[in-house]
């Protein structure tokens, strides 16, 4: 029998797109040969990833998964909006955020990792997927957050199913409080963060590029009012309020109840726990947020089609 090289495995690769484990069993059915192992997977339908690379896919799903003091999100994208209710791709991304959440959130290491059940990597499954599925898909992102005491807490927005829909936020809170209360506030404050889509936690946490660009617009705002320079600074610095309330979580107000600053519900239930509560870190990923899904002109697409 044919020596099946890495060689041969990266060649086949190459010219088809399929996955490592694919191209190993085409050239183990062909005896290493590489025009017959391209054959072999065509016949499979495993061949069609790589014409598939090209396409825009910003559909798809985002997974959410939580542990003991641990959560990962992650986002999984698809061409369309009909491969998220497709079960073998819900199972994906699930699977995947569970890895995320136990392994981290590197992505090529996520990418490189065993996939559970079948021999193949997070990568070579995603490529296998496409062939079978029909579809461009990638896996964009991941993060994971870990408290050393404390929870982490999960909220997807409009689930399509546990865990998984295309607004997925993690929170995670520092405590030795009360497991189930921090839980159930995290819950809450992962719902804020869903709503009011804020940018930084603190004001610390600012960027400072972004705070000098803001406070530069309002400063020129406020010349026009014709005061002096002291007064357009105290004018500036009061409309920095403004802006903290809209892009930094603690300091917008708790959607819940629509009265109360973020750090003073934070405060409160550290008052009724009885030990300071931290709120650690929070992610929010939004599907699709930040592709350039281009244009698409319709004829065309129609007429491309037909000539293949």
């Amino acid at each position: 029998m044919a020596e099946i090289t890495a060689s041969l495995v990266k060649e086949l690769r190459e010219k088809t797109g399929a996955g490592m484990m694919d191209c190993k069993r085409a050239l183990s059915e062909t005896a290493g040969d590489v025009e017959g192992a391209v054959d072999w997977l065509r016949k499979k339908g495993l061949a069609a990833a790589a014409k598939k690379a090209g396409r825009v896919a910003a559909e798809g799903l985002v997974g959410t998964a939580v542990g003991e003091r641990c959560g990962a999100v992650c986002e999984i994208n698809a061409e369309t909006d009909f491969v998220a209710r497709n079960e073998a791709f819900q199972g994906f991304v699930r699977a995947v955020a569970e890895l995320a959440r136990d392994r981290g959130d590197d992505l090529e290491a996520l990418k490189a990792a065993p996939f559970p059940g079948t021999g193949r990597t997070v990568a070579d499954e995603l490529t296998h997927m496409i062939a079978t599925i029909g579809e461009n898909m990638a896996l964009r992102r991941a993060r994971r957050l870990q408290v050393k005491a404390g929870t982490v807490s999960a909220y997807m927005h409009n689930a399509l199913a546990s865990g998984l829909g295309k607004i997925g936020v993690l929170v995670a809170l520092e405590s030795t409080g009360d497991a189930t209360a921090l839980a159930a506030l995290g819950r809450q404050l992962a719902m804020h963060v869903a709503a009011a889509n804020p940018q930084y936690l603190d004001i610390g946490s600012v960027d400072p590029a972004a705070l000098e660009r803001e406070r530069n617009v309002l400063r020129e705002q406020a010349r026009t009012s014709g005061k002096g320079d002291s007064i357009v600074d105290k004018m500036v610095e009061g409309r920095l309020r403004k802006f903290y309330e809209e892009v930094v979580l603690l300091e917008q107000i708790f959607v819940v109840d629509g009265e109360s600053r973020v750090g003073k519900v934070v405060e409160a239930a550290a008052k009724q726990l009885g030990t300071p509560v931290r709120v650690a870190g929070f992610v929010r990923f939004a599907l699709g947020e930040g592709i350039d899904k281009g244009t698409t002109d319709f004829a065309a697409e129609v007429a491309a089609q037909l000539k293949h």
